[in-house]
C-alpha cells in the first residue's frame, strides 16, 4: 500500500518532522521526477518497519530554480539522498554540496529535462 500526500517546500519541514518518528518509519530515499513545462517533483520516501510494503511519501511541485529545503536536521541520513538529487538534477537543496556522484567531466545535471 502506498500513500502519497503532497506538501510544499514552505510546509515540508513541519510536515516531516510531525510525521517521522524514527522507531516506526525508515527513510528511504529522496526522488525526483522530471516534469513538463521545467517543473520537478520531489519524493522524500518512507516504508514502516513493521508492516510489509507500507510506504508514504511526501512529495512538491517545484521549479528547478526553487531552494528545496533540508530534512538533515530530522533524518540525518537524508545527506545522501539530497546531495544525489543536486547532482543528477542541477537543483539546489539548502546546505547540500554537489560533486557527490558525478566528477568535474561527467555530464551535468543528467536526469534535469528527462520528462516521463
Amino acid at each position: 500500500m502506498m500513500k502519497k500526500i503532497e506538501t510544499s517546500i514552505d510546509t515540508l519541514k513541519k510536515d516531516i518532522k510531525e510525521f517521522y518518528d524514527y522507531k516506526k518509519w525508515h527513510f528511504l530515499t529522496l526522488n525526483g521526477v522530471a516534469l513538463e513545462d521545467d517543473m520537478l517533483e520531489i519524493q522524500w520516501i518512507f516504508s514502516e518497519y513493521e508492516v510489509k510494503n507500507k510506504i508514504v511519501v511526501y512529495y512538491a511541485h517545484i521549479k528547478y530554480d526553487e531552494l528545496i529545503p533540508s530534512i538533515v536536521e530530522i533524518i540525518p541520513s537524508a545527506i545522501i539522498s539530497q546531495r544525489e538529487i543536486v547532482d543528477m538534477f542541477g537543483v539546489e537543496v539548502e546546505g547540500s554540496q554537489k560533486g557527490l556522484y558525478l566528477d568535474e567531466d561527467s555530464q551535468q545535471k543528467p536526469l534535469s529535462g528527462c520528462s516521463i
